[in-house]
């Protein structure tokens, strides 16, 4: 059976601040540290699938200066195929400003950089021998950190491929008919959810999420996934809603813990599971992602979630 994950999108620097409290409009505050960390939010999924086990392929867009060969390095360590990721000449790597404060939530201002590079003839050069990324492909894995003009080629070559196509809605964008033709599973938080929907304060207080599944269903989403954080989150599809729990930690940066949950709920799909089970794993592996800094650098493999959903299991 096939069972690879393939990731097409963005490679970002992560550049993290840390301070006590985010600084107001106009406001300096003092910082109490910084580090680069390899992410962007296609590259962040692809290393969190592959740390849990999954064949990865990522698909994207590099400079070739030193941002590039940190986030190739770190992408290879993690076991994943970058073949498919070309280092363009003459631009910077895409990067993302990261504030985090004490409380570990974070602000972030992206760069694109080379990921504004990935087009419809990229895609179609890596789904081409000798490269032939989507063969075999059980999973395609889509955010919108690239050019959409990309995300509709790859969510095409990855239904040519008989994959199953899950779109991450981050960050928002309206999603035009073709796109939502080519999608499987839609995976948005609860604020991308309100936006597609055009209602706010979605996922707070009571709501009737048999009228979110249905308004996602109109806009032709049949199967979603809407994260609450540490509330963990709804599945929705034809045969109705599910609530998702997740497991409580400590947290201290939530930098990445959205791409942690698209990577392994990537990973869970590719091996098989239905989308409850896929999304309960999950929800696990974003919520210990939180309890480390740095997205990358974060993301648990397989013994720890198993570790963790034991101990769930057993009340402790």
């Amino acid at each position: 059976m096939d069972s690879t994950v393939v990731v097409v999108g963005s490679l970002n620097a992560d550049l993290v601040f840390s301070a006590e409290r985010m600084p107001a409009p106009g406001e300096t505050v003092a910082g109490t540290g910084f580090a680069v960390h390899p992410g962007g939010k296609s590259a962040n999924q692809a290393v969190a699938a592959a740390r849990l086990g999954a064949a990865v392929r990522l698909v994207g867009s590099v400079g070739d200066d030193a941002h590039g060969r940190l986030l190739l390095a770190s992408a290879t360590a993690a076991g994943v195929d970058v073949s498919a990721v070309r280092a363009a000449g003459g631009v910077p790597t895409g990067v993302a400003g990261i504030t985090v404060d004490a409380e570990g939530e974070n602000s972030i201002v992206i760069v694109p950089g080379a990921n504004a590079l990935l087009g419809p003839a990229e895609v179609a050069e890596a789904a081409r021998p000798p490269l032939a990324a989507f063969e075999g492909s059980a999973v395609v894995c889509l955010c919108l950190e690239v050019p959409q003009a990309a995300v509709l080629a790859a969510a095409r070559a990855g239904r040519a491929a008989g994959a199953l196509v899950l779109l991450n809605l981050s960050p928002y964008a309206s999603v035009p008919a073709e796109l939502a033709a080519c999608v499987d599973v839609l995976l948005v938080n609860a604020q991308e959810a309100g936006q597609l929907l055009g209602r706010d304060g979605l996922g707070s207080g009571a709501l009737d999420w048999d009228l979110v599944r249905t308004g996602l269903a109109d806009l032709g989403f049949e199967r979603a996934i809407v994260t609450l954080g540490p509330r963990g989150g709804m599945v929705l599809g034809p045969d109705g809603t599910a609530q998702i729990e997740t497991i409580g930690v400590e947290t201290v940066d939530t930098t990445g813990a959205g791409d942690g949950f698209a990577g392994a709920l990537a990973a869970r799909l590719a091996a098989g599971d239905g989308l409850e089970d896929a999304a309960r794993y999950a929800a696990v592996a974003a919520a210990l992602a939180t309890t480390r800094h740095g997205a990358q650098p974060s993301y648990p493999d397989a013994d720890e979630v198993r570790a963790a959903l034991s101990r769930e299991a057993a009340g402790s």
